[in-house]
């Protein structure tokens, strides 16, 4: 795909997924060039590995002789450069057109769904590389066990690769798998409703049809509507092909005990893995389901999950404050927060789970925010900055703040310590003022408020 192709310029290149592809580029030996509006530390990452980097957006940052364009979903059609781009003749491809294209050159397998998606891909990408099966892997975070991070440079036939759902992204890859871990309420700026979120999911599993296979939770109501040729089932119901059991957590430890009803009922044994939530169990069993449909022994399995660590932003332990444990989290959806607060009370029982929150898009905070009131107090004491607003997406600011979820929350329960912050900073002058020794902080969202857990624990 990347024939006649030398010079790439990459628009809204810091972001995760875009840097992954820069790496990519990279290593087939193409000039890449790239521009974002922050520079954030992936931006120097990039810079250090010799992507000629700009700051802001401009015409000229558009090389001559540059071949092809790449731009971030986050990045609209009237940005500069890809107005120049097009008045230029140069082509043009989004992020997910490219992982599109790439594809079509491998047995592709697409870990999707509302949640758990990084996770699953991160999981499946290192189990498949333990076996020997050498595969790409691009993920929406860093993984410990990947040289690259978010890449995986492979030589297999095998591309493992997340596939986001906002604006039905995921229906520009071609699958020969897919594993799908729910479906659930989100991206309503979008999608009209859970029926709408469901049918677009059949659809891409329908582009299976007579070639592959669809890894589906069986513990997932809206999962279990999909129809699919030919699935095998993953969870801790009864129905379940890959089955967890017996869950527990000791000392910083969840272990449960993995079953297989494929052939005949079979136990294969115990798996303890050193992350929490049964959410990770979930996600452990799909890798598992997929990796042991493609051949992978059982022990292989165990081996990875039981040495797994996390990774970037997944109830990630960044450091200590104050004798205060700070855990830096991307979940943005109410069922993830509620599961990170569950794993914390799991993993740290008796503590006091402080947690900060700045809450992702406006439409997601409107259409979900009862959903929002109910989880959020299973905190100890919270702190609610106002909301991240995301590039390049249209919607009305005026009708929803993070104080309407404060004041909720205090009407619903006035004795709730939840404090409303108007940005990020002073939601760092709070939560150091809140912070006592031995609390667990919960620092959570998929905007910027990961700065305030590096700042603590730096």
């Amino acid at each position: 795909m990347l024939d006649g192709i030398q010079k790439v310029h990459l628009i809204g290149a810091g972001g995760i997924g875009m840097s992954a592809v820069a790496k990519f580029l990279l290593a087939k030996e193409k000039d890449v060039s790239g521009s974002d509006v922050a520079v954030s530390d992936i931006v120097k990452d990039l810079e250090k590995r010799g992507v000629n980097m700009h700051s802001g957006h401009a015409p000229e940052n558009i090389a001559d002789g540059t071949n092809l364009v790449i731009f971030s979903s986050a990045v609209p059609e009237d940005n500069l450069e890809r107005t120049h781009a097009r008045e230029l003749g140069i082509p043009e491809m989004s992020y997910f057109a490219f992982l599109g294209a790439l594809s079509k050159e491998y047995s592709t397998i697409v870990v999707t769904g509302t949640n758990g998606k990084s996770t699953t891909t991160a999981l499946l990408g290192l189990i498949l590389q333990e076996a020997g099966y050498d595969p790409m892997v691009i993920v929406g975070s860093l993984v410990p066990g990947f040289k690259e991070g978010n890449l995986r440079l492979g030589g297999g036939r095998f591309f493992v690769v997340e596939g986001c759902e906002h604006n039905a992204n995921m229906l520009h890859l071609e699958p020969e798998m897919i594993v799908l871990t729910n479906i659930e309420e989100d991206h309503l700026d979008f999608y009209r409703d859970l029926d709408h979120i469901r049918e677009t999911f059949q659809l891409f599993v329908e582009k299976l049809k007579g070639k592959g296979l669809t890894i589906l939770n069986a513990d997932d109501a809206e999962s279990q509507k999909i129809v699919a040729d030919r699935s095998v089932r993953f969870g801790t119901d009864a129905k379940a092909n890959y089955r967890g059991s017996d869950r527990k957590t000791a000392q910083g430890v969840q272990s449960f005990e993995l079953h297989s009803s494929m052939e005949e009922e079979k136990v294969f044994g115990v798996v303890d893995m050193k992350v929490p939530g049964a959410f990770n169990m979930m996600n452990a069993l799909a890798a598992t389901a997929a990796a042991m449909e493609l051949g992978v022994p059982f022990d292989v399995c165990k081996k990875v999950l039981e040495s797994f660590t996390g990774t970037w932003r997944r109830f990630e332990r960044v450091g200590v404050w104050h004798g205060a444990d700070i855990i830096s989290d991307y979940g943005h959806h109410p069922t993830a927060i509620r599961g990170t607060i569950e794993a914390a009370r799991e993993f740290f029982p008796g503590r006091r789970i402080v947690l900060c929150f700045e809450p992702h898009q406006h439409s997601r905070t409107k259409e979900l925010i009862d959903q929002f009131i109910d989880v959020l107090p299973l905190a100890d004491h919270i702190i609610v900055s106002e909301i991240y607003d995301v590039a390049g997406r249209q919607e009305s600011k005026e009708d929803v703040s993070s104080k309407m979820l404060v004041d909720a929350i205090k009407e619903n329960d006035p004795g709730k310590d939840v404090q409303y912050a108007e940005d990020l900073d002073k939601a760092e002058t709070k939560l150091r003022a809140l912070i006592k020794a031995n609390d667990v902080v919960l620092v959570m969202g998929a905007g910027d408020v990961d700065e305030i857990a590096r700042n603590l624990a730096g």
